[in-house]
């Protein structure tokens, strides 16, 4: 696996993900799907030497709010070079059980507290059964 560990290059990535991908992610995915239904999507963010991937999943959890749960791993693109899986390989993209992927404890809590802010959530982020962490937000759709 061409997992990395978050390092001091990466821990500055963590607010712009969160505002540029994974909050537009989440809106797009309440916006787009009915009620009462989770939907879920996986989106990146990065550049040369690596690639920060989030797992998101969206439900409306009562109205004007939204249940948010986030997994967040990071691809070592230099590596992948080095073993001549360039690109990395698709399974190293995505998360069990379409994925050999493993979540980062770390990097989720980093990006969801900045969503968390952003998004005005009234709680810290909880755990999930399948290594997320998920937050409640109020919602308005302009």
């Amino acid at each position: 696996m061409l997992k990395a560990g978050l390092d001091r290059g990466q821990t500055v990535y963590t607010e712009p993900m969160a505002r540029a991908v994974v909050e537009p992610a989440v809106l797009k995915l309440v916006r787009q799907y009915p009620r009462g239904e989770s939907f879920s999507t996986t989106v990146t963010f990065g550049g040369d030497d690596f690639t920060m991937c989030a797992h998101i999943r969206a439900q409306w959890a009562a109205p004007g709010q939204v249940k948010i749960a986030l997994a967040c791993w990071v691809v070592n693109m230099d590596t992948a070079r080095y073993f001549g899986d360039n690109p990395p390989a698709r399974e190293e993209m995505r998360l069990p059980p379409e994925g050999t992927a493993e979540w980062d404890e770390e990097l989720t809590g980093r990006v969801i507290g900045h969503l968390a802010a952003r998004m005005n959530a009234p709680a810290p982020a909880l755990p999930t059964t399948d290594g997320h962490l998920t937050i409640t937000v109020p919602l308005v759709l302009t």
